[in-house]
């Protein structure tokens, strides 16, 4: 995570496919990347744990009652996937929270907008916990499902 020279200040302005958010439980953190022309997926982030385990994160709107829906994958394979190879490899799905500065809750927004204070994933820890990705050959700090910005990438 490559965060701006300088001490950041989290009132400043970043937009949040630029974002760098971190958990206080854990020590792991999210780094958003701008998700080019995609038209499906609207978010798309890294999320770091311990033990240099990397998940690959996406978000993509719900049609009918519209809602971010987050997928968290783990050493997913690469080119044409079927769906039960990507559901054997996604280690968390669910509703992308966020909260501001007086803790309205909403829903984790497209990119160019202004980065969120706090971004929440609804039971991130006993999913993960529970995942391939977790143990012996895996990270070991479960992470909390509360996450807050940290930074802004260059």
């Amino acid at each position: 995570m490559a965060l701006t020279a300088g001490t950041f200040n989290a009132h400043a302005a970043c937009p949040l496919e630029l974002a760098v958010y971190g958990d206080a439980e854990s020590e792991a953190g999210i780094d958003f990347r701008p998700t080019g022309e995609s038209a499906v997926v609207t978010n798309t982030f890294k999320m770091v744990l311990d033990n240099s385990v990397v998940l690959d994160g996406i978000v993509m709107w719900t049609e009918g009652v519209a809602r971010p829906h987050g997928s968290l994958m783990y050493k997913c394979p690469t080119g044409d996937v079927t769906g039960d190879e990507l559901a054997a490899c996604t280690v968390w799905e669910g509703v992308v929270y966020s909260s501001d500065d007086q803790g309205k809750i909403a829903l984790l927004p497209a990119e160019g907008v202004d980065a969120p204070k706090t971004l929440i994933f609804p039971d991130l820890g006993p999913s993960l916990q529970m995942s391939a990705a977790y143990g012996e050959n895996g990270f070991s700090k479960v992470p909390w499902d509360v996450f807050a910005l940290k930074g802004c990438q260059e």
